[in-house]
């Protein structure tokens, strides 16, 4: 199995997705997760040289030894009551999966709606109407949309496939050989165990989101940052025969305090200095080598890894 992990890790602090792809490089990574989770119609790949621009990256990617190898696509609710947010998401996956195209990417992920009072039904419905927007384009470019495990922390009772049962009863209901899962393991922590669910989507797991939390909050730390049981994991994934990427999405190990303080955040007794509010590149990097090589030890302990 090989390990890769998000540009979103590196967000934050770096100017473009080029810079965020050396910032992985560096860390030891040979493969990349695209986040398109926050486009917006600045973003250069929303502008109409975009083809040009994803071109570019993936000759940069290619230069330094580097595979696109699966995206996320934009965040957002499609059953928002705003209408500009609907237009923009619909539209910003729609690029995603042509970006995916050009890159060689063949699998990405996107959320799917939900809406509060919703019955099952109503919700299979609409989402179901919801990806059909998309597969003309997925049967153009020939890649695969994946659906998401969540967790009940993250919508309470409005999104029906937190577990792996309703995942897969919504991928048959689906019914498209271009539509399949991603299974994020720190959405299910949050739910509880996760061997007997991984099996139950088995084969119908196409990507990986790995992270990490205390199990009551959708945290995404790196693994040992939480109490998520690993060897649980590993061993579903290795029994369902997952021939995927195990892709790291455990960009929040180091959030601004805006994120956790509150209303304190503002600290100015006195006139003190705020010095110390935003985590910094130096901290980004040691804890994205750190990533790589807790995955690959983690890999190698079952005798999986692959360069």
């Amino acid at each position: 199995m090989k390990l890769a992990t998000s540009t979103g890790d590196f967000k934050r602090y770096c100017k473009n997705e080029f810079e965020c792809v050396k910032e992985i490089h560096d860390a030891g990574f040979k493969n990349v997760d695209l986040n398109l989770y926050t486009l917006n119609e600045s973003s250069p790949l929303m502008q109409d040289d975009w083809r040009d621009y994803a071109v570019r990256l993936k000759d940069y990617a290619d230069s330094l030894g580097m595979k696109f190898v699966q995206a996320h696509s934009q965040c957002g609710n499609a059953f928002s009551n705003k209408e500009s947010e609907v237009d923009f998401i619909l539209k910003s996956t729609k690029r995603s999966i042509e970006v995916c195209s050009v890159l060689g990417i063949k699998n990405t992920v996107a959320h799917s709606g939900y809406y509060k009072d919703l019955t099952k039904d109503e919700w299979f419905e609409r989402n179901k109407k919801y990806y059909e927007n998309y597969i003309p384009l997925l049967e153009e470019c020939g890649v695969n949309l994946l659906c998401e495990n969540n967790a009940y922390s993250n919508t309470r009772n409005d999104y029906f496939i937190n577990t792996a049962k309703d995942m897969l009863e919504f991928i048959k209901f689906v019914d498209h050989p271009l539509f399949h899962g991603c299974w994020d393991t720190g959405h299910a922590n949050c739910n509880g165990s996760q061997y007997d669910e991984i099996l139950t989507l088995g084969d119908e797991i196409y990507a990986i989101h790995y992270n990490d939390n205390h199990g009551a909050k959708d945290d995404h730390v790196a693994p040992f940052l939480g109490r998520m049981n690993h060897d649980e994991v590993i061993n579903a994934l290795i029994d369902v025969g997952y021939k995927g990427y195990l892709t790291f999405e455990c960009g929040a190990s180091l959030i601004p305090n805006r994120h956790w303080l509150g209303n304190r955040r503002e600290f100015n007794k006195e006139g003190k200095k705020n010095l110390l509010s935003e985590p910094q590149l130096f901290m980004q990097r040691h804890i994205e080598k750190m990533l790589y090589e807790t995955g690959k030890w983690m890999l190698e302990s079952y005798g999986i890894f692959e360069e």
